[in-house]
């Protein structure tokens, strides 16, 4: 399976997670995947919903995985639907006020965090591609950051704003990264290797708890703030599809949806802020 994950070009991060699954999956029956099929997939479904009360969005993770499986890399002439992904209900996405935004990012711990969250809003960028960041991909004098193999292997530039420079400098400054823009650790010690993802979370939730912000703080809902106050602040669609790096129009639409729900104040509408 991991060959035909890297024939096909798939990122790490998916030939990672898509392994893990598996493995997790082979283990609760405890037997070989490839003794396995399309009705275990279903208990297990059933298992992942009932039992570790997993969202429907994750379990359509766990569903392409095993799909990957079992079709490309064992040749198994199953139709898809004999593993139907699970249904997902429809919600727009909570953000956050422009605000709220500032009050996050001026909450930050240290600098560290204060340039990563300052990014991430300020650019749109998932915190997988912030955390690929190097500091050659930043154009300061065009004012541009370059993204490189993003989702679904894309590259893209996105611009950022005099205030992201002059944090950015400060940051390079007092951090003085090599490769990476924002450098892990390891032994406890500044490494020249990429933070982790969960670095990320953890600077949004902690600043999330300083801001007294009582919203479900993550790296994601500053894409989707970001993103939001484009479009209430006058961006075309095809704009911010281009920014977000979205291959298909239809996933930024949302952010018009919730624009116009929002402007409108209809009820049911969930505006916590």
């Amino acid at each position: 399976m991991l060959e035909e994950l890297q024939r096909r070009n798939y990122s790490q991060t998916t030939t990672r997670t898509y392994l893990q699954i598996v493995r997790d999956f082979a283990k609760y029956f405890n037997l070989s995947p490839d003794q396995l099929g399309p009705a275990e997939i279903r208990t297990y479904q059933a298992h992942l919903f009932e039992e570790r009360k997993l969202e429907a969005r994750t379990v359509g993770l766990c569903t392409s995985a095993l799909r990957f499986l079992f079709v490309k890399t064992l040749k198994r002439p199953y139709l898809f639907e004999e593993i139907p992904y699970p249904k997902r209900p429809q919600r727009l996405p909570i953000i956050l006020s422009q605000e709220e935004a500032a009050q996050l990012i001026e909450s930050a711990s240290n600098l560290f965090h204060r340039a990563m969250l300052m990014t991430l809003y300020a650019t749109g960028m998932r915190r997988a591609e912030l955390c690929q960041l190097k500091v050659e991909d930043l154009d300061g004098e065009r004012m541009i950051i370059h993204i490189r193999q993003g989702k679904g292997g894309k590259d893209r530039d996105v611009p950022f704003d005099p205030k992201l420079r002059e944090t950015l400098r400060e940051y390079y400054r007092w951090m003085r990264p090599k490769t990476y823009l924002f450098p892990g650790t390891e032994n406890g010690w500044r490494a020249d290797k990429p933070i982790t993802t969960k670095v990320v979370w953890e600077a949004c939730q902690e600043a999330a708890q300083r801001a007294g912000i009582t919203k479900r703080v993550n790296p994601h809902l500053l894409r989707h703030s970001f993103a939001t106050h484009l479009i209430e602040n006058g961006a075309d669609l095809p704009t911010v599809q281009a920014l977000l790096g979205h291959a298909d129009l239809k996933a930024t639409s949302i952010y018009l949806h919730q624009m116009q729900w929002r402007s409108v104040g209809l009820p049911g509408y969930r505006d916590t802020s």
